[in-house]
Protein backbone atom coordinates (compact mmCIF):
# COMPACT_ATOMS: atom_id res chain seq x y z
CA UNK A 1 0.00 0.00 0.00
CA UNK A 2 1.73 3.19 -1.07
CA UNK A 3 0.62 6.44 0.52
CA UNK A 4 -0.95 4.37 3.24
CA UNK A 5 -0.78 7.13 5.83
CA UNK A 6 -3.82 8.79 7.37
CA UNK A 7 -4.28 11.17 10.26
CA UNK A 8 -6.20 9.77 13.24
CA UNK A 9 -7.91 12.17 15.63
CA UNK A 10 -9.65 11.71 18.97
CA UNK A 11 -11.81 14.63 20.06
CA UNK A 12 -12.63 14.79 23.77
CA UNK A 13 -14.51 17.29 25.89
CA UNK A 14 -11.36 19.21 26.76
CA UNK A 15 -8.70 18.13 24.27
CA UNK A 16 -7.83 16.97 20.79
CA UNK A 17 -5.29 14.20 20.23
CA UNK A 18 -3.92 13.58 16.74
CA UNK A 19 -1.24 11.39 15.19
CA UNK A 20 -0.26 9.97 11.82
CA UNK A 21 -1.01 6.28 11.36
CA UNK A 22 0.78 3.99 8.94
CA UNK A 23 -2.10 1.83 7.71
CA UNK A 24 0.34 -0.69 6.21
CA UNK A 25 2.01 -1.52 9.54
CA UNK A 26 -1.12 -0.46 11.51
CA UNK A 27 0.95 1.64 13.90
CA UNK A 28 1.32 5.27 14.96
CA UNK A 29 4.17 7.06 13.22
CA UNK A 30 6.86 7.93 15.75
CA UNK A 31 7.05 11.61 16.70
CA UNK A 32 3.74 12.63 15.12
CA UNK A 33 1.64 12.57 18.33
CA UNK A 34 0.03 15.86 19.41
CA UNK A 35 -2.35 16.34 22.34
CA UNK A 36 -3.65 19.86 22.93
CA UNK A 37 -6.21 21.34 25.32
CA UNK A 38 -9.27 22.90 23.69
CA UNK A 39 -11.84 25.29 25.09
CA UNK A 40 -14.92 23.30 24.08
CA UNK A 41 -17.14 26.10 25.42
CA UNK A 42 -15.63 28.61 22.99
CA UNK A 43 -17.03 30.13 19.80
CA UNK A 44 -17.39 27.89 16.73
CA UNK A 45 -14.70 29.73 14.76
CA UNK A 46 -12.24 29.37 17.66
CA UNK A 47 -12.89 25.64 18.06
CA UNK A 48 -12.43 24.98 14.35
CA UNK A 49 -9.28 27.14 14.31
CA UNK A 50 -7.82 25.27 17.33
CA UNK A 51 -8.51 21.87 15.79
CA UNK A 52 -7.11 22.96 12.44
CA UNK A 53 -3.91 24.25 14.04
CA UNK A 54 -3.24 20.85 15.63
CA UNK A 55 -4.10 18.97 12.42
CA UNK A 56 -1.88 21.23 10.30
CA UNK A 57 0.99 20.80 12.76
CA UNK A 58 0.76 17.01 12.56
CA UNK A 59 0.48 17.10 8.76
CA UNK A 60 3.88 18.86 8.59
CA UNK A 61 5.34 15.48 9.66
CA UNK A 62 3.53 13.55 6.94
CA UNK A 63 4.83 12.47 3.53
CA UNK A 64 3.90 14.98 0.83
CA UNK A 65 0.32 14.79 -0.39
CA UNK A 66 -1.05 12.96 2.66
CA UNK A 67 -4.30 14.67 3.56
CA UNK A 68 -6.78 12.01 4.68
CA UNK A 69 -8.32 12.37 8.12
CA UNK A 70 -10.38 10.10 10.39
CA UNK A 71 -11.98 11.68 13.45
CA UNK A 72 -13.46 10.01 16.53
CA UNK A 73 -16.16 12.42 17.65
CA UNK A 74 -18.54 12.33 20.64
CA UNK A 75 -22.23 12.04 19.84
CA UNK A 76 -24.85 12.99 19.06
CA UNK A 77 -23.35 13.75 15.66
CA UNK A 78 -24.34 13.07 12.06
CA UNK A 79 -21.26 11.04 11.16
CA UNK A 80 -22.11 10.72 7.45
CA UNK A 81 -22.71 14.41 6.83
CA UNK A 82 -20.31 15.74 9.46
CA UNK A 83 -22.89 17.84 11.31
CA UNK A 84 -22.69 18.31 15.09
CA UNK A 85 -25.88 17.64 17.06
CA UNK A 86 -24.36 18.15 20.54
CA UNK A 87 -26.40 20.45 22.70
CA UNK A 88 -26.50 21.13 26.44
CA UNK A 89 -23.58 18.78 27.16
CA UNK A 90 -21.17 21.51 28.31
CA UNK A 91 -19.05 20.94 25.23
CA UNK A 92 -19.11 22.16 21.64
CA UNK A 93 -22.54 23.81 21.97
CA UNK A 94 -21.34 26.46 19.51
CA UNK A 95 -21.04 23.80 16.78
CA UNK A 96 -24.69 22.74 17.06
CA UNK A 97 -26.14 22.02 13.59
CA UNK A 98 -22.99 23.31 11.86
CA UNK A 99 -21.32 21.43 9.00
CA UNK A 100 -18.14 20.65 10.92
CA UNK A 101 -16.76 18.61 8.02
CA UNK A 102 -17.08 21.52 5.57
CA UNK A 103 -15.75 24.10 8.05
CA UNK A 104 -12.69 21.98 8.83
CA UNK A 105 -12.02 21.16 5.18
CA UNK A 106 -12.25 24.84 4.29
CA UNK A 107 -9.85 25.85 7.05
CA UNK A 108 -7.37 23.09 6.10
CA UNK A 109 -7.62 23.70 2.35
CA UNK A 110 -8.74 20.14 1.57
CA UNK A 111 -11.92 18.53 0.19
CA UNK A 112 -14.72 17.55 2.62
CA UNK A 113 -14.49 14.01 1.15
CA UNK A 114 -11.03 13.72 2.73
CA UNK A 115 -12.53 13.79 6.23
CA UNK A 116 -14.42 10.87 7.78
CA UNK A 117 -16.06 10.64 11.22
CA UNK A 118 -16.73 7.78 13.62
CA UNK A 119 -18.39 7.68 17.02
CA UNK A 120 -15.74 8.12 19.72
CA UNK A 121 -17.06 5.23 21.82
CA UNK A 122 -16.73 2.87 18.86
CA UNK A 123 -13.32 4.25 18.00
CA UNK A 124 -11.33 2.42 20.67
CA UNK A 125 -12.81 -0.91 19.54
CA UNK A 126 -12.24 -0.06 15.87
CA UNK A 127 -8.55 0.40 16.69
CA UNK A 128 -8.29 -2.76 18.79
CA UNK A 129 -9.86 -4.83 16.01
CA UNK A 130 -7.70 -3.20 13.35
CA UNK A 131 -4.37 -3.74 15.07
CA UNK A 132 -4.75 -4.75 18.72
CA UNK A 133 -6.38 -7.33 20.95
CA UNK A 134 -9.42 -7.82 18.69
CA UNK A 135 -7.49 -8.55 15.50
CA UNK A 136 -8.69 -11.41 13.28
CA UNK A 137 -12.25 -11.37 14.66
CA UNK A 138 -15.29 -10.37 12.60
CA UNK A 139 -17.70 -9.67 15.46
CA UNK A 140 -16.44 -8.22 18.72
CA UNK A 141 -17.88 -6.40 21.71
CA UNK A 142 -15.75 -3.98 23.69
CA UNK A 143 -15.99 -2.30 27.08
CA UNK A 144 -14.02 0.54 28.61
CA UNK A 145 -14.12 0.36 32.38
CA UNK A 146 -13.05 3.60 34.07
CA UNK A 147 -14.68 6.79 35.31
CA UNK A 148 -17.66 5.73 33.21
CA UNK A 149 -18.68 2.61 31.31
CA UNK A 150 -18.13 2.63 27.55
CA UNK A 151 -19.53 -0.14 25.36
CA UNK A 152 -19.15 -0.81 21.64
CA UNK A 153 -19.99 -3.42 19.04
CA UNK A 154 -17.84 -4.22 16.01
CA UNK A 155 -19.49 -5.92 13.06
CA UNK A 156 -19.45 -5.59 9.25
CA UNK A 157 -16.15 -3.74 9.44
CA UNK A 158 -17.22 -0.88 11.68
CA UNK A 159 -17.54 -0.29 15.42
CA UNK A 160 -20.48 1.58 16.92
CA UNK A 161 -21.44 2.82 20.36
CA UNK A 162 -23.56 0.14 22.06
CA UNK A 163 -24.70 2.72 24.62
CA UNK A 164 -25.24 0.13 27.36
CA UNK A 165 -23.87 2.27 30.19
CA UNK A 166 -27.42 3.30 31.08
CA UNK A 167 -29.08 -0.11 30.76
CA UNK A 168 -31.08 -1.08 33.88
CA UNK A 169 -28.91 -3.12 36.27
CA UNK A 170 -29.64 -4.25 39.83
CA UNK A 171 -30.80 -1.16 41.77
CA UNK A 172 -29.70 1.34 39.13
CA UNK A 173 -27.91 1.35 35.80
CA UNK A 174 -24.89 -0.63 34.59
CA UNK A 175 -22.48 2.28 35.03
CA UNK A 176 -23.30 2.47 38.77
CA UNK A 177 -21.77 -1.00 39.20
CA UNK A 178 -19.10 -1.14 36.50
CA UNK A 179 -17.05 1.99 37.04
CA UNK A 180 -14.52 3.54 39.43
CA UNK A 181 -17.28 5.05 41.55
CA UNK A 182 -18.65 1.61 42.41
CA UNK A 183 -15.24 0.56 43.82
CA UNK A 184 -14.91 3.82 45.78
CA UNK A 185 -18.44 3.59 47.20
CA UNK A 186 -18.29 -0.14 47.94
CA UNK A 187 -14.92 0.10 49.65
CA UNK A 188 -16.22 2.90 51.84
CA UNK A 189 -19.22 0.72 52.80
CA UNK A 190 -17.02 -2.27 53.59
CA UNK A 191 -14.10 -0.57 55.34
CA UNK A 192 -15.16 2.96 56.21
CA UNK A 193 -12.07 4.13 54.31
CA UNK A 194 -12.00 6.48 51.34
CA UNK A 195 -9.84 5.85 48.25
CA UNK A 196 -9.74 8.07 45.15
CA UNK A 197 -9.60 5.30 42.56
CA UNK A 198 -8.94 1.65 41.75
CA UNK A 199 -5.18 2.18 41.56
CA UNK A 200 -5.18 3.34 45.19
CA UNK A 201 -7.27 0.30 46.10
CA UNK A 202 -4.76 -2.11 44.54
CA UNK A 203 -1.96 -0.38 46.45
CA UNK A 204 -3.65 -1.45 49.72
CA UNK A 205 -4.34 -5.05 48.74
CA UNK A 206 -1.43 -6.44 50.79
CA UNK A 207 -2.78 -4.91 54.01
CA UNK A 208 -6.54 -5.30 53.48
CA UNK A 209 -7.99 -8.71 52.67
CA UNK A 210 -11.45 -7.26 51.95
CA UNK A 211 -10.14 -5.90 48.64
CA UNK A 212 -9.89 -9.24 46.74
CA UNK A 213 -13.52 -9.85 47.79
CA UNK A 214 -14.44 -6.53 46.19
CA UNK A 215 -12.90 -7.62 42.91
CA UNK A 216 -14.82 -10.91 43.11
CA UNK A 217 -18.05 -8.99 43.54
CA UNK A 218 -17.09 -6.79 40.59
CA UNK A 219 -16.34 -9.90 38.48
CA UNK A 220 -19.84 -11.25 39.19
CA UNK A 221 -21.46 -7.93 38.28
CA UNK A 222 -19.44 -7.74 35.07
CA UNK A 223 -20.30 -11.32 34.12
CA UNK A 224 -24.01 -10.68 34.71
CA UNK A 225 -23.83 -7.57 32.52
CA UNK A 226 -21.88 -9.39 29.77
CA UNK A 227 -24.23 -12.38 29.59
CA UNK A 228 -27.05 -10.21 28.19
CA UNK A 229 -24.66 -8.27 25.95
CA UNK A 230 -23.17 -11.49 24.49
CA UNK A 231 -26.58 -13.06 23.94
CA UNK A 232 -27.73 -9.95 22.07
CA UNK A 233 -24.65 -9.58 19.85
CA UNK A 234 -23.18 -13.10 19.54
CA UNK A 235 -19.57 -11.89 19.35
CA UNK A 236 -16.48 -14.03 18.73
CA UNK A 237 -14.48 -12.17 21.40
CA UNK A 238 -14.74 -9.57 24.17
CA UNK A 239 -12.16 -6.78 24.47
CA UNK A 240 -11.94 -4.93 27.79
CA UNK A 241 -10.06 -1.64 28.18
CA UNK A 242 -10.07 1.41 30.44
CA UNK A 243 -8.15 2.00 33.68
CA UNK A 244 -9.87 -0.78 35.62
CA UNK A 245 -8.63 -3.31 33.04
CA UNK A 246 -5.11 -2.66 34.40
CA UNK A 247 -6.24 -4.81 37.34
CA UNK A 248 -7.48 -7.60 35.05
CA UNK A 249 -5.59 -10.32 36.93
CA UNK A 250 -7.74 -9.54 40.00
CA UNK A 251 -11.10 -10.13 38.30
CA UNK A 252 -10.59 -11.87 34.93
CA UNK A 253 -10.23 -15.44 36.30
CA UNK A 254 -13.58 -15.34 38.12
CA UNK A 255 -15.20 -13.40 35.26
CA UNK A 256 -14.17 -16.05 32.73
CA UNK A 257 -15.24 -18.95 34.99
CA UNK A 258 -18.63 -17.33 35.57
CA UNK A 259 -19.16 -16.76 31.84
CA UNK A 260 -18.22 -20.39 31.15
CA UNK A 261 -20.84 -21.53 33.65
CA UNK A 262 -23.32 -19.78 31.34
CA UNK A 263 -21.92 -21.55 28.25
CA UNK A 264 -20.00 -18.47 27.10
CA UNK A 265 -16.61 -19.77 26.04
CA UNK A 266 -15.30 -16.97 23.83
CA UNK A 267 -11.95 -15.23 24.46
CA UNK A 268 -12.00 -12.32 26.94
CA UNK A 269 -8.92 -10.16 26.37
CA UNK A 270 -7.55 -6.86 27.65
CA UNK A 271 -7.17 -4.02 25.19
CA UNK A 272 -3.54 -3.70 24.08
CA UNK A 273 -3.18 -0.32 22.36
CA UNK A 274 -3.92 2.09 25.21
CA UNK A 275 -4.50 5.67 24.12
CA UNK A 276 -3.38 4.85 20.60
CA UNK A 277 -6.48 2.70 19.99
CA UNK A 278 -8.80 5.62 19.21
CA UNK A 279 -6.29 7.28 16.87
CA UNK A 280 -5.57 4.06 14.99
CA UNK A 281 -9.30 3.31 14.89
CA UNK A 282 -10.14 6.71 13.42
CA UNK A 283 -7.36 6.54 10.80
CA UNK A 284 -8.37 2.98 9.85
CA UNK A 285 -11.58 4.39 8.30
CA UNK A 286 -9.30 4.92 5.26
CA UNK A 287 -7.80 1.44 5.19
CA UNK A 288 -10.13 -0.06 2.58
CA UNK A 289 -9.98 3.05 0.40
CA UNK A 290 -6.19 2.72 0.23
CA UNK A 291 -5.91 -1.02 -0.08
CA UNK A 292 -7.78 -1.33 -3.37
Amino acid sequence: MENSTALGIDIGGSHITAALVDLGTRTIIEGSWNRTRIDSQGAAADIIASWSAVISEVFTKAPAGIKHIGIGMPGPFDYEQGISLMKGQHKYDALYKLHVKDLLADKLGIQPEQIRFINDAGCFLQGEVFSGAGKNYQRVIGLTLGTGLGSAVYRDGVANDANRWCSPFKDGIAEDYLSTRWFVKRYQEVSGETVPDVKALIARIAVDDSIPELFNEFAHNLATFLIDFVQAEQPEAIVIGGNIANAADLFFPLLITTLQQHQINIPVVTASLGEAAALIGAASLWYLAFSH
